[in-house]
């Protein structure tokens, strides 16, 4: 390559940066404050990575579109948000530590969500400096620790939840097992931590009353993260002649099970709350049509033109079929979080809290609130069950497996919504 070939790219790199530059000025001259920080302290290493991944792309995400629309509106001028990710690795500890991170880093407001267990931790650990240091008090918003007790008996003015709760999505599951006349038997299998043992605890509740003519043929917890062989417990659950699975397993803990349930010969139904990607659907195969059934606050299959353009938008984002797992509750939490913010007219904590209280968003048709008592979200629920792409219902699959999953069920704000415990405590 000649001197003069290099000095001429060199050339023209330095006049394309020059205009980029000129274009980007009087964004930069409007967005002059500094950015609105937040915190997202999740698994980024470890056996959890892919989920804490898939939760910071559609954060990101989120991010960037209120940033491209200029940013959240403020008095003072608007201010971009950003987005900044700290490892928990998997640990209370760590997410602990994490916390007081992002605090030194000037974050006041803090994403977590793949662990009940450390939902309740970070919780304990704001309330308590939020009531020693209201100068550093931090907002956390919870987008997936569905353990129902954080927006009950541990209920908290700082925590926010947009996601429904286990029993809320155990409420929604039993609406489609309590329709299957040939269901005579379940097995209840789950990880052994808070959110674990409740989603089996109310699902033991609800089949009693729902479908007292099923019988429990298995109860089972496992160690969560650490069970690397599922194929005893696949054993286990032939053995007993359970006709389906009810798991509240996430990550490679449900991905795991369910393929040693299908290298067993198990034919039967799984019942789950995230059957519907990040390796699961690829892993169970064939075996899965008509058999996989996954509840969640929406489904790329949902079938009308603003759900489809926002998923294609998502995918136009990410492209790879390893990143095929978007989160519309997690665009309703950045949505909400910059509407509370703007009408709050600043950044302070209580402020925004107290804005965020009252959030109704609406995104690509789907219209989720703030409950004020208890601070957990209300928004409907679909029930999804796995088929081939190209299925009536299955315009689009997951993670380029070619098994997608058709809404067959649709539970409205209004059915999903349950009562409170929550005796909130307000500054």
């Amino acid at each position: 390559m000649n001197q003069s070939f290099i000095w001429r790219r060199r050339a023209l790199k330095f006049a394309a940066s020059a205009l980029c530059v000129a274009a980007a000025a009087p964004a930069v001259q409007a967005q002059s404050a500094a950015p609105i920080r937040l915190a997202l302290i999740e698994s980024m290493s470890g056996p959890f990575a892919n989920t804490g991944e898939a939760v910071f792309r559609n954060i990101l995400w989120a991010v960037e579109r209120v940033n491209a629309r200029g940013g959240v509106k403020l008095p003072g001028g608007a201010r971009l948000l950003q987005l900044e990710r700290y490892d928990s690795k998997g640990q209370n500890e760590e997410a602990l530590s994490a916390l007081r991170a992002a605090m030194d880093d000037g974050a006041r407001v803090v994403l977590q969500g793949n662990s009940s267990a450390t939902a309740a931790a970070l919780i304990d650990a704001i309330d308590k400096n939020n009531e020693r240091d209201p100068s550093r008090r931090v907002l956390f918003l919870n987008y997936s620790a569905v353990d129902p007790v954080l927006t009950n008996e541990r209920c908290s003015f700082w925590h926010f939840r947009f996601d429904a709760h286990a029993d809320m999505r155990v409420t929604a599951l039993m609406d489609v097992v309590k329709d299957d006349a040939s269901l005579k038997r379940v097995y209840l299998i789950g990880q052994d931590y808070s959110f674990g043992q409740a989603v089996l605890r109310e699902s033991k509740r609800q089949l009693a009353a729902l479908r007292p003519d099923v019988q429990v043929v298995g109860d089972e917890l496992h160690p969560m993260g650490r069970v690397k062989d599922f194929s005893p417990y696949a054993t286990k659950i032939i053995a007993s002649g359970a006709q389906a699975v009810m798991t509240g397993n996430w990550g490679n803990d449900l991905t795991l099970l369910v393929k040693a349930a299908r290298e067993a010969g198990f034919n039967g139904s799984f019942y789950t709350f995230y059957g519907n990607a990040l390796g699961a659907p690829a892993a169970i195969g064939d075996a899965g049509i008509g058999r996989v059934i996954a509840v969640a606050d929406w489904l790329p299959n949902v079938q009308t033109a603003p759900s489809e353009a926002f998923y294609r938008s998502f995918r136009a984002r990410f492209p790879k079929p390893s990143e095929d797992y978007v989160h519309m509750r997690m665009q309703l939490l950045v949505e909400a979080l910059a509407q509370a913010i703007e009408r709050a007219g600043s950044t302070d904590t209580v402020a925004v809290a107290r804005a965020l209280e009252r959030a109704d968003v609406t995104l690509a048709g789907q219209r989720g609130r703030m409950r004020a008592a208890d601070h957990q979200f209300q928004q409907q629920l679909v029930v999804g069950m796995m088929d081939r792409q190209g299925a009536p219902g299955v315009k689009f699959d997951v993670e380029g497996s070619g098994y997608g999953f058709r809404v067959v069920k649709t539970v409205a704000a209004e059915r999903a919504e349950m009562p409170t415990t929550c005796k909130m405590q307000r500054p």
